[in-house]
């Protein structure tokens, strides 16, 4: 698919799974697991799934997923398979190598999001991603190195403090325009200032939802997970997302969905609801990817 002067792929760089009743807040279990069965932990199988823009001279990656760093134990905790998908195999489907991507932006520090941002090679960490500049919301990086008891095992500081010490990290101070045709949102409910990235060329418009709407199944507006600092301030931040998503036709880029990559969304007498499930593979032509983003 194509938006304005980039080519948009998918990559899916692994699978993982997190406690049900977590990802879904005070939802009750009887209704999140018609669409999300757990496993005898009570775990929901969840993706890991980047976006990579290229054009204007750039190869620019948003998240990274979880990575090849952690332990046995946590691997277990946390169900990570990286047999089928990973970033490497992601990238070589398309003829490229890490060494290939100029630009990583990190949405937020959590493990599952920037934990392939760094790499363990050798017992040294380095970033995974030799040629690139990593970028960070300012805001957030001052609180991942001093989160809460609520969110702090969510931060681990191998995956980020490398970045830094490499000097490959820029910090961003607040929304707006990071490259042409790519702006930054911030949102402040899941943690303090993720930053979505939205693509658009004046007719059509991407939206990279990374955890304000994690899955396909978090559309409806008081699904919100147990992990957010701010639940109140993401519940907000939902309905003006999902309102502009509505009336401007915007695609959905759904990070941890494993069987939803890009939905649309409807208005209904319960409230948002998914309208389509598509791919980024098969919007290719762009009089069918302008029809759909006008529904």
């Amino acid at each position: 698919m194509k938006i304005g002067r980039y080519e948009l792929h998918a990559l899916d760089t692994g699978r993982f799974a997190l406690d049900g009743g977590a990802m879904f807040g005070v939802v009750p279990r009887a209704l999140w697991e018609k669409t999300n069965p757990a496993d005898g932990r009570n775990r929901i199988d969840m993706a890991t799934r980047a976006l990579l823009l290229i054009g204007e001279g750039r190869k620019i990656i948003v998240d990274t997923g979880i990575g090849t760093k952690l332990s046995e134990k946590q691997r277990d905790i946390y169900r990570v398979d990286l047999t089928r998908f990973s970033m490497t195999n992601s990238l070589a489907a398309l003829g490229l190598t890490a060494a290939d991507i100029t630009d990583v932006i990190l949405t937020h520090l959590h493990f599952d999001h920037a934990g392939g941002a760094v790499e363990r090679l050798n017992g040294e960490l380095r970033p995974a991603f030799p040629g690139a500049k990593y970028y960070v919301q300012k805001r957030h990086w001052e609180w991942a190195l001093k989160p809460t008891e609520k969110d702090r095992a969510s931060f681990m500081n191998d995956d980020f403090l490398p970045l830094r010490e490499h000097s490959v990290l820029t910090l961003i101070d607040g929304p707006g325009e990071i490259f042409t045709g790519v702006e930054l949102v911030v949102v402040n409910g899941h943690t303090e200032a993720q930053q979505l990235v939205k693509v658009a060329d004046g007719s059509r418009t991407l939206l990279y939802c990374c955890d304000l709407i994690p899955m396909a199944s978090h559309v409806p507006l008081p699904y919100i997970m147990g992990y957010d600092i701010r639940p109140l301030v993401t519940l907000e931040e939902k309905k003006r997302t999902l309102a502009r998503a509505l009336d401007e036709g915007w695609l959905l880029f759904i990070e941890h969905d494993p069987a939803a990559e890009i939905i649309t969304v409807k208005r209904t007498e319960k409230g948002y609801a998914i309208k389509e499930r598509l791919e980024l593979s098969h919007l290719t032509g762009e009089a069918e990817v302008s029809a759909r983003g006008s529904a």
